[in-house]
């Protein structure tokens, strides 16, 4: 039996990559992380912060992740290091005549 903290993660990530679900769960994070209702309250020092802490950090890290992955799977799209270590991200683009 998985610990229910990772069910919520688990959850969260396969919400979020659903595209249909996407920014209603993205707008939920940030509705939550502004609201004075939630889990503990933000009058309580630190312990308050830290809910918001960590799920503002999960949004952040799948949002990331899915861009990331994004440019990775898109062949137009290709990221070179010079010998100075230096990436440059080349892009393909075509003109649009209308």
């Amino acid at each position: 039996m998985k610990f229910p903290l990772q069910i919520v993660y688990d959850w969260y990530r396969s919400a979020i990559r659903h595209p249909q679900l996407r920014w209603w769960i993205i707008l939920g994070t940030l509705i939550y992380f502004i609201s004075p209702l939630d889990i503990s309250p933000d009058i309580f020092p630190i312990a308050g912060q830290i809910d918001d802490f960590v799920l503002v950090t999960l949004l952040m890290t799948e949002v990331i992740q899915m861009t990331m992955e994004r440019f990775q799977n898109n062949p137009s799209v290709t990221v070179e290091e010079d010998p100075n270590g230096q990436k440059t991200i080349e892009v393909e683009a075509i003109s649009v005549d209308e």
